[in-house]
């Protein structure tokens, strides 16, 4: 009865050391990526007059996407940081001696991993394709109410979803355009250069869709099988997000759910380069949460042998595995779109090794091996005494 109190404490004090520092970990590190994002959006209320509820909203949809990347990130920190106090203040020695193994500690810290992996999961496949399709659709109507500040002249632009734009000359009264080129890569498989001598941008009636109206010019169209047709026309009307829809707005396979991308995937008109594409997307949707409960079995022996390094070793360890394991995920996406192997080997290889590596690292952990952690530090001297 004293060993299962004793073991309820155990487990409730670790949850607790983990989750504050997880919490923390996430907030710290979805600021830090959000960062880059908010210099763009501080210029449209600076320079584009965007109302600031516009704005939060924005900031709101952006947050999913890191999520993803940041929960895994967070989670990995707070294990490395929390079994690093617990070894460094010798309570990891007082639970051994009081008959507790390292194997024993591990329950906690896969339930951890397990909700981690569950927020992931939200965050992946229903956070990330809702909020990816309304940040482009507001973007769409934010563009419409602002036009008139937002096309710059002899720069290319691409406020507009899914397009890239240039144009010689802009009359702001007339919204009159000169010199127009146009990429528009809204459908993946048939994207279109469009070179006009003039047009003008409105808005149509009724709904928050943009209208460009082209005159006297050409499109170069490329289909997915390597055809090229030339068009030449006389005047040719572009729609762009239509009010409530977002059909005419541009949706590539992040923004898509589970399902579209199944019935993408499925549909033999579909080209082999996109059902690729898809297919890599639709496993990256799971392989990313799952990093969650693989770094949990592999910080928790770092975070053990990291004792004297302190916090700052904890950061620069978890840094290394993080950028390792990213590395490692981004050349697997790259095999698995190229087709090189098959999408769901290739992008679920990473998260395999770094398991078997964790639990090769829990095995020498629980046998009181040492394990080799080497610190920014004893990397930088190495390669001095070297040269």
């Amino acid at each position: 009865m004293y060993y299962h109190g004793v073991k309820r404490i155990l487990t409730l004090y670790i949850i607790r050391e983990i989750s504050s520092l997880f919490l923390l970990g996430i907030i710290i590190f979805t600021l830090v990526l959000l960062m880059g994002r908010l210099i763009s959006l501080t210029d449209l209320v600076i320079s584009h007059g965007v109302p600031l509820a516009d704005i939060g909203r924005m900031i709101l949809y952006l947050i999913p996407s890191f999520l993803v990347l940041t929960i895994p990130m967070a989670f990995l920190l707070a294990i490395l940081l929390a079994f690093g106090r617990l070894s460094a203040d010798n309570e990891i020695v007082v639970m051994k001696a009081s008959g507790i193994s390292l194997l024993q500690m591990m329950p906690p810290v896969i339930v951890c991993g397990i909700l981690a992996v569950l927020l992931a999961l939200g965050a992946s496949t229903i956070g990330v394709p809702y909020c990816n399709s309304a940040f482009k659709e507001l973007s769409a109507q934010v563009l419409k109410r602002n036009i008139t500040a937002t096309i710059r002249e002899k720069i290319f632009w691409a406020d507009i979803p899914g397009l890239v734009m240039y144009t010689d000359q802009y009359d702001e009264e007339s919204h009159s355009l000169k010199g127009v080129i146009i990429h528009d890569g809204r459908n993946s498989e048939r994207p279109m250069t469009i070179f006009a001598r003039d047009g003008i941008v409105s808005g149509t009636a009724g709904n928050e869709a943009l209208l460009l109206s082209l005159r006297n010019g050409s499109i170069h169209i490329s289909d997915s099988d390597g055809l090229y047709r030339l068009v030449q026309f006389g005047e040719y009307n572009m729609t762009v997000g239509e009010k409530g829809s977002t059909a005419g707005i541009f949706r590539n396979e992040l923004d898509m759910w589970i399902s579209e991308l199944q019935r993408r995937i499925d549909n033999p008109a579909t080209s082999a380069v996109i059902r690729l594409k898809n297919i890599a997307e639709l496993q990256s949707r799971f392989t990313f949460p799952f990093a969650s409960l693989v770094f949990a079995v592999l910080a928790v022996p770092l975070g053990i042998q990291n004792r004297r390094a302190g916090k700052s070793g904890g950061f620069t360890v978890s840094m290394a595995i993080i950028l390792a394991y990213y590395v490692l995920m981004s050349v697997a996406r790259n095999i698995a779109e190229k087709g090189t192997f098959p999408p769901v080997f290739a992008l679920w290889t990473p998260n395999l090794l770094f398991l078997l590596l964790g639990l090769y690292l829990l095995r020498m952990a629980s046998l009181e091996k040492n394990i080799p952690v080497f610190s920014l530090k004893h990397i930088i001297g190495y390669f001095r005494r070297s040269s």
